[in-house]
Protein backbone atom coordinates (compact mmCIF):
# COMPACT_ATOMS: atom_id res chain seq x y z
CA UNK A 1 0.00 0.00 0.00
CA UNK A 2 1.39 3.41 -1.03
CA UNK A 3 1.37 5.71 2.03
CA UNK A 4 2.74 8.69 0.11
CA UNK A 5 0.56 9.17 -2.95
CA UNK A 6 1.99 11.57 -5.50
CA UNK A 7 0.48 15.02 -5.66
CA UNK A 8 0.86 17.22 -8.70
CA UNK A 9 2.30 20.68 -8.03
CA UNK A 10 0.95 23.46 -10.24
CA UNK A 11 2.09 27.08 -10.28
CA UNK A 12 -0.59 29.76 -10.51
CA UNK A 13 0.20 32.74 -12.72
CA UNK A 14 0.57 34.95 -9.63
CA UNK A 15 3.22 32.61 -8.20
CA UNK A 16 5.12 32.54 -11.50
CA UNK A 17 5.07 36.34 -11.59
CA UNK A 18 6.31 36.44 -7.97
CA UNK A 19 9.13 34.03 -8.78
CA UNK A 20 10.16 35.98 -11.89
CA UNK A 21 10.18 39.24 -9.91
CA UNK A 22 12.36 37.71 -7.18
CA UNK A 23 14.85 36.33 -9.69
CA UNK A 24 14.96 39.57 -11.71
CA UNK A 25 15.52 41.70 -8.63
CA UNK A 26 18.36 39.55 -7.29
CA UNK A 27 19.89 39.08 -10.76
CA UNK A 28 20.57 42.83 -10.94
CA UNK A 29 23.28 42.21 -8.34
CA UNK A 30 24.23 38.57 -8.89
CA UNK A 31 22.82 36.21 -11.51
CA UNK A 32 24.39 33.16 -9.85
CA UNK A 33 22.65 33.92 -6.55
CA UNK A 34 19.37 34.57 -8.37
CA UNK A 35 19.51 31.19 -10.12
CA UNK A 36 20.47 29.47 -6.88
CA UNK A 37 17.43 30.97 -5.12
CA UNK A 38 15.20 29.93 -8.04
CA UNK A 39 16.42 26.32 -7.72
CA UNK A 40 15.98 26.41 -3.93
CA UNK A 41 12.36 27.56 -4.24
CA UNK A 42 11.58 25.07 -7.01
CA UNK A 43 13.04 22.21 -4.92
CA UNK A 44 10.96 23.26 -1.91
CA UNK A 45 7.80 23.22 -4.04
CA UNK A 46 8.72 19.84 -5.55
CA UNK A 47 8.83 18.43 -2.02
CA UNK A 48 5.10 18.94 -1.81
CA UNK A 49 4.54 16.12 -4.31
CA UNK A 50 4.83 13.65 -1.42
CA UNK A 51 4.11 15.60 1.78
CA UNK A 52 1.96 18.65 1.04
CA UNK A 53 0.53 18.84 4.56
CA UNK A 54 3.94 19.56 6.08
CA UNK A 55 3.41 23.28 5.55
CA UNK A 56 1.61 25.25 8.22
CA UNK A 57 -1.70 27.04 7.76
CA UNK A 58 -1.00 30.70 6.92
CA UNK A 59 -1.50 32.39 10.31
CA UNK A 60 -2.37 35.89 9.09
CA UNK A 61 -5.39 34.71 7.15
CA UNK A 62 -6.30 31.86 9.50
CA UNK A 63 -7.25 34.55 12.01
CA UNK A 64 -10.02 35.50 9.52
CA UNK A 65 -11.24 31.89 9.38
CA UNK A 66 -9.48 31.13 6.08
CA UNK A 67 -7.68 27.85 6.63
CA UNK A 68 -7.34 26.45 3.10
CA UNK A 69 -3.95 28.06 2.45
CA UNK A 70 -0.72 26.59 3.74
CA UNK A 71 2.85 27.76 3.49
CA UNK A 72 6.36 26.42 3.37
CA UNK A 73 9.15 28.64 4.57
CA UNK A 74 12.30 28.62 2.48
CA UNK A 75 13.91 31.51 4.28
CA UNK A 76 13.32 34.34 3.66
CA UNK A 77 10.61 33.26 1.24
CA UNK A 78 7.09 32.03 1.94
CA UNK A 79 5.64 29.60 -0.60
CA UNK A 80 1.88 29.87 -0.19
CA UNK A 81 -0.29 27.08 -1.61
CA UNK A 82 -3.54 25.19 -1.34
CA UNK A 83 -4.34 21.51 -1.70
CA UNK A 84 -7.30 20.25 -3.69
CA UNK A 85 -7.61 16.51 -4.19
CA UNK A 86 -4.27 15.30 -5.55
CA UNK A 87 -3.26 18.77 -6.69
CA UNK A 88 -1.13 21.37 -4.92
CA UNK A 89 -1.48 24.89 -6.32
CA UNK A 90 1.29 27.33 -5.48
CA UNK A 91 -0.43 30.71 -5.41
CA UNK A 92 2.31 33.07 -4.19
CA UNK A 93 5.98 33.28 -3.34
CA UNK A 94 6.55 36.19 -0.98
CA UNK A 95 9.34 37.75 1.05
CA UNK A 96 8.66 36.83 4.68
CA UNK A 97 10.12 40.15 5.82
CA UNK A 98 7.12 41.95 4.31
CA UNK A 99 3.70 42.18 5.91
CA UNK A 100 1.38 39.64 4.25
CA UNK A 101 -1.76 41.71 4.84
CA UNK A 102 -0.13 44.71 3.08
CA UNK A 103 0.84 42.53 0.11
CA UNK A 104 -2.68 41.09 -0.20
CA UNK A 105 -4.20 44.58 0.02
CA UNK A 106 -1.82 45.85 -2.71
CA UNK A 107 -2.82 42.94 -4.94
CA UNK A 108 -6.50 43.51 -4.31
CA UNK A 109 -6.22 47.21 -5.18
CA UNK A 110 -4.07 46.48 -8.24
CA UNK A 111 -6.62 43.88 -9.38
CA UNK A 112 -9.48 46.32 -8.96
CA UNK A 113 -7.69 49.06 -10.90
CA UNK A 114 -6.67 46.75 -13.76
CA UNK A 115 -10.18 45.30 -14.12
CA UNK A 116 -11.60 48.63 -15.28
Amino acid sequence: MDRNPAFQVNWARTAVIDLEAIVEYIAHDDITTALSILKKLERAAEGMTTIPLRGRIVPEIASYGIRIYRELISSPWRIIYRISGKSVSVVSVLDSRRNLEDILFERLIRGITTDR
